[in-house]
Formats: C-alpha cells, sequence, structure tokens
C-alpha cells in the first residue's frame, strides 16, 4: 500500500538502523516504543532528536540533519528568535485564557488573519490543529447551506480524526474503520502527471474533464453543501491545470454548494504566495490554515470564513478549551510578522525557481526521475521504473531517502514514489545547494548500483 508518508515498518528502515543507532539511542527508542501506542507513520520511530534549530535537527549521537520535511510547520524555520521572544514574554504576562472570556493577542491574531486574507474572507475561528479546524468549516457549512454532503478529492488528506478521514482519500486512515461520515463523495484529482482523463496530460484538449466530473457530481446530488479540496496537493506537489479552480468555483457557486480550500500545509508562503490558492485566481468561502501558523512551536489553526458566513451564534463549531491561547496567538502573530518583514514569500518563490530548475537538469541525467514539480519551497520528484508506463519506482524512492538520511538530509516520501521536499523558508541558499547535492549523489549511487547488478 503506498500511503501518504514513508512507512515505519520497512527492511530499509530496519537496515538503516542498525548501521546508524548507537546503543543509548536503541534504549530511548524502545522506551518510547513502550510508552506509545504504535501507529503507521509514527512509533515505532526512527531517531531520537535532542535539539531543532533554524534548517536542522540535532539528534542524540550528535549528527546535524538538514530537515526539507518538518511536518510542513516549520516556514520561518525552528527556534526563530523573534517567535521564541513573543512566547516568552506572553508566557510570563498571561499564559492561559478560560473560554468565556477573550484576550488582545487573539483579537490581535484575527485581525491580522482577516488583513492578509481577501474580500470576502474576513471572520476567523482558531483551534488547536488543522484537523480540528477542518471539523470546524464542514460544521460551518452544514449549519449555512441546510445540507451535508460534501465533495472532496481521493488520496487528499484533511486529518485524521473521522470527520476528517471521511472527507479525505488516504486509505492508510480509512480502510478497516468502519462506517463514515455519509454523504462524503470523492472525485479523482487534478493529477497532470497521471491524469485519469488524458495520459499525455493534455488539458487544452479534454476540456479540463477533471473539473467537469465534478460538476457532473454537483448537479446529480443536487444538494451538496461543500466541495473542500487543497489548492495544490501538498504530498505529491500537484499543482492543478490552468483554468481548474475557476470552473471549480463557478460550478459550486451555481449549483448553491460552498468551497472550501484545506490549506493546512501550503500557506504562509510555502507555495510563494501567502495563500496557494492565490496562484489560481479564486477566492474560497472557507480557508483552513494550520501548522507553520504557530510558529513550529505551538499547534495552532484557523477557520477564516465570508464574513456573511457568520450564521451559527447558537452554535458550538470549535469550543476548543485552547481555542484562543494566548501564548499561541503570540506566536502566530510573530510569525507572520517575520514571513512579512524578512520577505519570505518573494523568497520562497525565488529560491523554488532555482531548485526546480536544478531538478529538472537531473531529470535529464536519471531515468528514474519522471517528473519534476513545485510552486514555491514546495517541490519534489516523482520517481518511476518506466517512463513511458510511469510505473511508481517505490523500491528506488526508499534507498534514496535512507541514502540521503545517511548524508544528513531528512525529507517525505508519499505515495510510496514521490520525494517531497519542503525546506523552511528561511533556509539558506548554500543549504539548500548542499540538499541538492546529497540528493544528486544518492541518484548516482543508486544508479550505478542498478547498472551494476543487471551487469
Amino acid at each position: 500500500m503506498t500511503v501518504e508518508g514513508d512507512s515505519n515498518l520497512t527492511s530499509y528502515r530496519r537496515q538503516w538502523q542498525s548501521h546508524h543507532i548507537d546503543d543509548e539511542t536503541r534504549h530511548w527508542l524502545e522506551r518510547d516504543n513502550r510508552g506509545f501506542i504504535r501507529q503507521s507513520l509514527s512509533t515505532p520511530c526512527l531517531n531520537v532528536l535532542t535539539e531543532c534549530r533554524r534548517s536542522r535537527l540535532k539528534d542524540l549521537q550528535g549528527r546535524a540533519i538538514l530537515d526539507f520535511h518538518g511536518n510542513s510547520a516549520h516556514q520561518i524555520g525552528y527556534a526563530h528568535p523573534r517567535v521564541l521572544a513573543a512566547i516568552r514574554v506572553q508566557l510570563e504576562r498571561m499564559p492561559f485564557c478560560p473560554r468565556r472570556y477573550t484576550n488582545i493577542p487573539a483579537i490581535e491574531l484575527a485581525e491580522a488573519l482577516a488583513a492578509l486574507t481577501p474580500d470576502p474572507l474576513g471572520k476567523v475561528l482558531l483551534a488547536p490543529g488543522g484537523t480540528s479546524a477542518v471539523g470546524m468549516a464542514l460544521k460551518l457549512a452544514r449549519t449555512v447551506t441546510g445540507r451535508f454532503k460534501t465533495i472532496s478529492m481521493w488520496d487528499a488528506f484533511h486529518g485524521a480524526s473521522l470527520d476528517a478521514i471521511s472527507v479525505g482519500g488516504e486509505s492508510l486512515f480509512r480502510q478497516g474503520i468502519g462506517p463514515l461520515l455519509p454523504g462524503c463523495e470523492h472525485v479523482p484529482p487534478a493529477d497532470l502527471y497521471r491524469c485519469l482523463w488524458d495520459s499525455s496530460g493534455g488539458c487544452e484538449t479534454c476540456g479540463l474533464k477533471c473539473a467537469r466530473y465534478i460538476e457532473y457530481v454537483l448537479e446529480k446530488e443536487g444538494d451538496v453543501a461543500a466541495v473542500i479540496a487543497e489548492p495544490i496537493r501538498c504530498t505529491a506537489v500537484n499543482p492543478p491545470p490552468p483554468g481548474y479552480w475557476r470552473r471549480v468555483r463557478k460550478a459550486c457557486d451555481r449549483h448553491g454548494a460552498l468551497l472550501i480550500f484545506d490549506e493546512t500545509a501550503v500557506c504562509l508562503g510555502r507555495t510563494g504566495r501567502m495563500f496557494a490558492f492565490e496562484h489560481d485566481a479564486v477566492v474560497p468561502d472557507i480557508l483552513v490554515l494550520g501548522k507553520g501558523l504557530g510558529g513550529g512551536v505551538f499547534p495552532l489553526a484557523a477557520m477564516v470564513a465570508r464574513t456573511d458566513l457568520d450564521m451559527a451564534p447558537d452554535k458550538a463549531l470549535g469550543h476548543y478549551t485552547h481555542e484562543k491561547n494566548p501564548v499561541a496567538c503570540a506566536a502566530a502573530l510573530a510569525t507572520i510578522d517575520v514571513i512579512q518583514s524578512e520577505g519570505l514569500v518573494e523568497r520562497s518563490a525565488r529560491l523554488g525557481r532555482c531548485a526546480v530548475q536544478r531538478l529538472s537538469v537531473l531529470k535529464e541525467q536519471f531515468d528514474l526521475i519522471g517528473d519534476v514539480r513545485g510552486r514555491g519551497l514546495l517541490f519534489g520528484l516523482d520517481l518511476v521504473e518506466n517512463r513511458e508506463a510511469k510505473t511508481p519506482a517505490v523500491d528506488s524512492a526508499e534507498r534514496i531517502l535512507y541514502a540521503c538520511l545517511e548524508k544528513g538530509l531528512s525529507f517525505k516520501t508519499s505515495h510510496g514514489s514521490f520525494l517531497t521536499l519542503t525546506p523552511p523558508l528561511t533556509i539558506d541558499e548554500v543549504d539548500l545547494d548542499l540538499a541538492l547535492d546529497i540528493i544528486e549523489d544518492a541518484f548516482q549511487t543508486l544508479t550505478e548500483s542498478m547498472r551494476n547488478h543487471e551487469s
């Protein structure tokens, strides 16, 4: 089964640990394994960390690791001094706020998010994580429309709670769980490289059948509350074809459905724009933000909705204990300030173009690379066994991953064969070049090994 991230149960994982983990680290990993419920993508864990700063992690053995993974939460890098300073000040001033009260950092954060997003977005609810914010968005859509059905994408990820996996499309999270939320219709995602409608990826000739299919489902169902999707698929970095979201936006308006964009993992400059939907010239009715919003320190997410959707004063859409946590809000305000004052959105766009250009050169050198995709500092490589058949090269992707880990570079493999690269927006250009050097060396070594094996 190919899944959202790399498996923690493979022979390559065990082999890497046998060569690179010392006795003290193994001791702590065993204690972690005894203490936590085991689950895919988590415990049993790969390694033990002792520090994270800027673009690097440090493990218990003192090794530095460039982090191009970060669970998509490290837009401004780790331990940014301005974020840590804001947290310290707020901890001393007021570390918590009971729910029946509000506080100045929370109010200022709501105002900042409303100012960042385009009209008609402007009303905010906060939550302790992206999954919870997705749940609030679904509840708001039901309240506003009086409907309960949704349309979402196969292979999408919106969180791991029962409501989130119902609209999500990852088999790892859905299989064997039992009945999910009713009315959750799924459609194929827009995928230019592996298009179901036209294998050549000829969007100009097919007339956007992927978007037309959503129109078809909206018409046939007749009472869909919302279409919920990532504006760009984060794990496999799938930008939609030109015009896709504009067509879906019009279809939603025509059929009375809301458009919800889940930008939990791709917001705040990750794609070279403050918000990923800005690439496609559409504005959603509800926007979900998260991960990096807490500065890589605090779990924090937000739902930003159209101002006229403030229609549930008698309902509890979120009602979370830490909804307006002043320390988390102080961290978010500092994070937004860092992104704007340090020009990180523009920097993401510029460095992302450089990275994609260099990876495109690697594609010409190595047949394993079937496609290079990216927007800003969200980019990656689709590995294939055969370029014509586009058969996912799952084994090779895992071998590349552990070869890079051996050299001090961490990233994510997605859907089995995609190398997902998400460095901090603050990354030094020297470190970006170093990471790409490590990747190139890993491909060179693997290619030579495969040739020697064939001979």
